[in-house]
């Protein structure tokens, strides 16, 4: 069955057509349930809107999705509202995956060295006893709290070993893959859950 599917990325990335590439590969396939999913993103609609109605369309478009995809271009990781799709993915439950999507050509024909993984500028700090969590992001190579959402309460009890402890999203194991290197087009589905 076909997953709902939030992309997050950035505006750039759309600009030089890399991200379409990921978002609309459906088109070649015979069907949504090959494709394996439906896309929740919310570009187009994003482009005009304030902060506060940017938090609104984001939980909106994150509403019944069961998967968040990060397409990763060279600035992605520092994006304020990349990193916030990401935290807000985790906290309903989502399944959380990036992909490179620098391999892709560019409306310039080019190619571009992959970006920072965003996992790894993203961090969970376990409580003492596993049941919340607080959200760090790395600023100026230092862990901060993150200010669009301090923590919130997991759905079940983290292992014992990650108590009172700081993780880095990467190393919790959310997954980062190659469009190209990876064959997304025919593993996407796959990847998505």
């Amino acid at each position: 069955m076909a997953k709902r599917v939030f992309f997050s990325f950035h505006y750039k990335d759309v600009i030089e057509f890399r991200v379409n590439v990921v978002r609309k590969h459906w088109v070649a396939k015979a069907d949504r349930e090959e494709a394996g999913y439906f896309d929740a993103s919310i570009w187009e609609e994003a482009q005009k809107t304030n902060d506060l109605g940017m938090t609104r369309m984001i939980n909106g478009a994150l509403d019944n999705t069961s998967a968040t995809c990060v397409l990763v271009g060279s600035q992605t990781y520092e994006r304020p509202w990349v990193r916030y799709e990401i935290i807000k993915s985790l906290c309903r439950g989502n399944r959380v995956f990036a992909v490179h999507i620098n391999q892709i050509k560019g409306k310039d024909q080019l190619t571009k060295p992959n970006g920072p993984n965003p996992f790894d500028y993203l961090a969970l700090k376990y409580g003492d006893d596993g049941k919340k969590v607080e959200v760090l992001e790395a600023k100026d190579g230092k862990w901060v709290g993150y200010a669009k959402l301090s923590g919130y309460t997991l759905k079940n009890t983290a292992a014992e070993h990650r108590w009172g402890k700081l993780f880095k999203l990467s190393s919790l194991g959310y997954k980062i893959y190659c469009w190209s290197g990876d064959d997304g087009y025919n593993n996407f589905a796959t990847w998505a859950g």
